[in-house]
């Protein structure tokens, strides 16, 4: 049973249990470019965005210049279809709890804007085409990596730890590593340290670009009965954890170098967007420790500073071999 199947007080399945059977019954009909919009947005374009910007930048690297551009272009749509057909997957699957919390209640699948049948179909069908898009267009390695991060992500994130431990977002976050490896791959056939190392950024990197989100929307999870790390914790020991994996992912990124990938524009951008980044880190936990809730705790902070900070490491990354 898991934490959204628990019984009610009275002995009934609970609230989101009901709400898995009774979405989609009605048929909703919307104009066509409406439903359109509902498919779209079943692929979380902006969270693809940020899958973009750690797989061009790899690619860069791995070419120690410009990587040819239609293998770019081709890499991209490959990257879009896939990581599309898992969040569609994914919405099909937490569609139960996604109608209870706020921050969800408006995707398509719980709106009725698409059913829940065409939402599955429309992602198992994402997942075989990308899988045969990069294997006929870019290399069997980057196919089955794309396949490999659709499936973890889909199957041990969303349906085995999400539910079940305050780790899910540690390690179903390797899902969204992923991409270093496909940009790498794309160019070389192959993989390296420096993906690895970026792999590892990008590991480190989630869990305190996530809990600063989740510390504000913890209520929703609560509700829903998904144990995040801020469900179960106090806002103290979350910000200790933010900051322990802060110091990991900051001096991780600094192995690129010595390594000899890159040299010393990536090196700057690294020590000063991870200097930034450690500031906002552990901002947070005094004012955790100091008992600050509400707008005065500034969670949101980080998180916002966590996509300015991967962005600008990873432009420098596409940077840096025509500097050196």
């Amino acid at each position: 049973m898991t934490a959204v199947e628990s019984r009610s007080p009275g002995g009934g399945t609970s609230h989101a249990a009901r709400v898995a059977g009774e979405l989609g019954t009605t048929p909703v009909h919307r104009p066509f470019g409406a439903r359109a919009k509902g498919f779209v947005a079943l692929t979380k374009p902006r969270i693809i965005e940020l899958l973009l910007i750690t797989t061009v930048p790899v690619m860069f690297l791995a070419a120690q210049g410009v990587p040819d551009l239609r293998l770019v272009l081709v890499t991209c749509v490959g990257g879009y279809l896939s990581a599309g057909g898992a969040n569609a997957l994914n919405m099909y699957i937490d569609r139960d709890i996604d109608a209870l919390m706020t921050r969800t209640a408006q995707r398509p699948l719980v709106t009725g804007m698409v059913s829940p049948r065409e939402g599955l179909v429309f992602g198992l069908s994402l997942a075989v085409v990308s899988t045969l898009w990069f294997g006929l267009l870019v290399n069997w390695l980057s196919a089955w990596l794309a396949l490999g991060a659709l499936l973890f992500y889909v199957v041990v994130y969303t349906m085995i730890l999400k539910r079940r431990t305050s780790q899910n977002i540690v390690w179903g976050g390797i899902a969204g590593c992923m991409p270093v490896f496909i940009g790498w791959s794309s160019v070389t056939d192959s993989l390296s340290w420096a993906a690895v190392v970026l792999f590892l950024v990008m590991f480190f990197w989630t869990p305190p670009h996530y809990w600063p989100l989740s510390m504000r929307v913890k209520d929703d999870y609560a509700r829903v009965g998904v144990p995040m790390l801020p469900v179960l914790a106090s806002n103290r020991v979350v910000a200790r954890q933010i900051v322990l994996y802060s110091w990991v992912m900051v001096l991780v990124s600094l192995l690129l170098t010595p390594l000899g990938y890159t040299g010393w524009f990536y090196t700057s951008v690294a020590l000063v967007t991870g200097g930034l980044w450690l500031w906002e880190a552990h901002g947070l936990h005094h004012r955790a420790k100091d008992g600050a809730v509400g707008a005065k705790l500034k969670e949101m902070r980080l998180f916002h500073w966590s996509i300015t900070y991967v962005s600008l490491l990873f432009v420098a990354v596409a940077v840096d071999p025509f500097l050196r």
